[in-house]
């Protein structure tokens, strides 16, 4: 099976799917929760099931419109709760509130009420991108020391660079989804959604890792009349069928979640089987095919 071959079409098709999503990264953002901006978040419970979502979203918005209060999202967690977001709200409206929603919808009772300031919400957005940088900057200097006995003239230096490029390309994959999808479809970005991405970079380079690493083995085992992209090609083969096993349940397990699973975390979900889906394909179909053609611009260089 040649998978280097076809090198092109991988990255082709890799950038058909990026291509969109840094677009709308650049032109639209992320629709950020208040996690990130600020804001208030009151949650009804319902006495039976919703009915009429419609119905009973027009009725929330209107009470919140009467006390001169912006609402920014109202989302449903299961059929008998109700999640409002909105601009910052003082503790002592929340009362005022409690008993007009109480009025209007019956059988609807205030679970819970909690406010983020802007100032926290900015500062969470401060840690999110650091952790980030740690994290990249730390995986690249964990590969590149793993691999410091590869064979020479190769370069751990570029296993690890090469896995930091299939990690970036998963993560603007997932946020360019999620950028696309907060214009079209208002999905936010909350808190947890770091967390997945976080979590997508550690599967994307977990995955990298393994192919990596049956490709160092190779290169001391198979014959030195082998060139890289035949060494590679092997390598790939090698670990094929185990990467995409191991990606398979993993993408079951989280799309019965995603389908199954409650409102709350449905994002997250999300989140992770785009992030999953795309760490296998980078792994495969882009780190090792981006480590030959590097290693091939080394050789024309030196000819």
């Amino acid at each position: 099976m040649k998978i280097i071959k076809y090198t092109k079409i991988y990255l082709l098709i890799s950038l058909l799917v990026l291509i969109p999503g840094v677009i709308s990264l650049a032109t639209y953002g992320l629709n950020l929760d208040i996690d990130f901006t600020g804001g208030s978040v009151f949650e009804y419970e319902f006495s039976g099931e919703i009915e009429d979502r419609g119905a009973v979203t027009n009725t929330l918005v209107d009470v919140f419109t009467q006390k001169e209060i912006e609402v920014k999202n109202i989302t449903f967690d299961g059929n008998t709760k109700a999640l409002v977001k909105t601009r910052p709200v003082e503790v002592a409206s929340n009362e005022d509130i409690k008993t007009a929603v109480a009025e209007k919808l019956s059988g609807a009772s205030q679970v819970s009420f909690e406010t983020v300031g802007p100032s926290i919400g900015m500062e969470t957005t401060k840690k999110s991108f650091f952790a980030l940088a740690v994290a990249s900057l730390g995986i690249l200097l964990y590969i590149a020391y793993a691999f410091r006995n590869i064979p020479k003239p190769y370069s751990s230096f570029k296993f690890g660079a090469t896995a930091i490029l299939a990690m970036l390309h998963d993560a603007f994959v997932v946020l360019g989804t999620f950028s696309i999808l907060g214009y079209f479809f208002n999905i936010e970005i909350d808190a947890l959604f770091i967390t997945a991405i976080l979590t997508v970079i550690g599967f994307s380079v977990h995955d990298t890792i393994v192919v990596f690493d049956r490709i160092r083995e190779n290169l001391k085992k198979l014959p030195g009349s082998w060139g890289f992209p035949e060494i590679v090609d092997y390598s790939l083969v090698e670990t094929l069928n185990r990467s995409l096993a191991t990606s398979l349940t993993v993408v079951v397990v989280l799309l019965s979640l995603y389908l199954l699973g409650g409102g709350s975390i449905k994002n997250f979900t999300l989140a992770l089987l785009i992030g999953i889906v795309s760490g296998t394909y980078s792994s495969i179909f882009n780190a090792a095919p981006v480590l030959v053609l590097w290693e091939q611009r080394r050789l024309h260089r030196k000819r």
